[in-house]
């Protein structure tokens, strides 16, 4: 028979968080992980608050929420606290009762802003590969590299000489003003943008444009694919380079050898001997068009250099989903450090998205 459409509404209603989320959904087994990380940085979290005041919004679950909004694309804070109003399953997801309202949009914002200097981020994605379960599944050998271009959030209109001599009029009505760059030599020497300082001009290669941009680097295990290092610094002619050199150094501490897997933009003969007295085998890929490449024969005879070459490759598979899921294609923040916090967050949310599987099959 037919359904009745007639609402029906009660005086009481008892509903268990709990019950509502399925056994095998997905974001149980994260939830279980991401758990175990933010229960190692207690005692981080008791050091960046006051122990007298009113209480804020609990890091632990502010946490939880800024991952939800990474795995489900949301674009601002203010659309996250609507999910959390109405879904049941981000309230279980962050910890909030049935009963309690969603935070503000605002006082979420400054209560993340808090955890800024203690680059939480970073500690996150460590606190996780920490696990004994998930340190198992990292390869202590060999390793990759790569950048990727992270656009900011400023417009080429505010990209202004430094000496305020354009004589441009001002911006109104919350928009820059309209200005016409034919002829005009620009350069991070002598413009920067109004709007991000730290943003810097950037073309990724020839005949593409120019765009106000930052540049993430990650570091990733070749076994499985987990990113261990993740940061963001401004474009350079070499930052790749010195990034990568930063975040291998302390894993070429190790006893054995260790190897180092990147694109023909690393074969340059002063990332290859920086890497020698590391201690690491730079797997680089050979950049052999009118020059000649910093990887001979010595090298490029072994199995393992063609291996590292393939694994290689997986690197932008984490840059596709921390860019386009993540939504870090073109950041929403401004600042070097808070756009930093936020990619480092996303690499994080990547890792916990991949773990549940490849804890399961482990």
């Amino acid at each position: 028979m037919r359904g009745s459409d007639a609402g029906r509404g009660s005086l009481f209603s008892y509903v268990d968080l709990e019950a509502r989320v399925p056994a095998g959904h997905p974001l149980r087994a994260i939830r279980e992980i991401a758990n175990a990380g933010l229960a190692a940085m207690d005692r981080e979290f008791a050091r960046l608050y006051a122990r007298e005041g009113r209480p804020g919004i609990a890091p632990e679950k502010l946490l939880r929420a800024l991952l939800l909004q990474a795995f489900y694309s949301l674009r601002s804070e203010r659309q996250l606290m609507e999910r959390l109003e109405f879904d049941l399953l981000f309230r279980w997801f962050v910890g909030l009762g049935i009963e309690d309202r969603a935070w503000d949009h605002s006082v979420f914002s400054r209560n993340r802003d808090r955890l800024l200097p203690g680059k939480v981020a970073a500690k996150i994605l460590a606190a996780v590969l920490a696990e004994p379960g998930v340190r198992r599944l990292l390869s202590s050998e060999h390793f990759s590299v790569d950048g990727t271009l992270i656009e900011a959030w400023a417009s080429l209109k505010s990209f202004r000489p430094k000496d305020g001599g354009d004589g441009a009029p001002p911006a109104s009505g919350g928009r820059n003003a309209e200005r016409n760059f034919r002829g005009e030599k620009r350069s991070n020497q002598t413009h920067a943008s109004t709007t991000d300082p730290d943003a810097r001009l950037y073309r990724k290669g020839p005949g593409m444009e120019a765009k106000l941009a930052f540049l993430g680097h990650a570091l990733m295990e070749n076994r499985h694919g987990l990113v261990l290092d993740a940061r963001l610094t401004r474009v350079a002619g070499y930052a790749e380079r010195y990034a990568a050199l930063d975040m291998i150094a302390p894993l070429a501490e190790r006893p054995h050898a260790v190897t180092l897997g990147a694109d023909k933009g690393f074969d340059a003969a002063g990332f290859v001997s920086e890497c020698r007295e590391l201690n690491v085998t730079a797997h680089v890929a050979q950049n052999t068009s009118g020059r000649r490449s910093a990887i001979d024969a010595r090298t490029t005879r072994h199995a393992g250099y063609a291996l590292s070459q393939r694994a290689r490759k997986r690197i932008e598979e984490v840059f596709a989903w921390v860019k386009t899921v993540a939504g870090m294609r073109k950041t929403k923040f401004r600042g070097l450090e808070r756009v930093g916090w936020a990619f480092t967050l996303a690499v994080a949310a990547y890792n916990l998205v991949r773990l549940p599987k490849l804890l399961a099959a482990a």
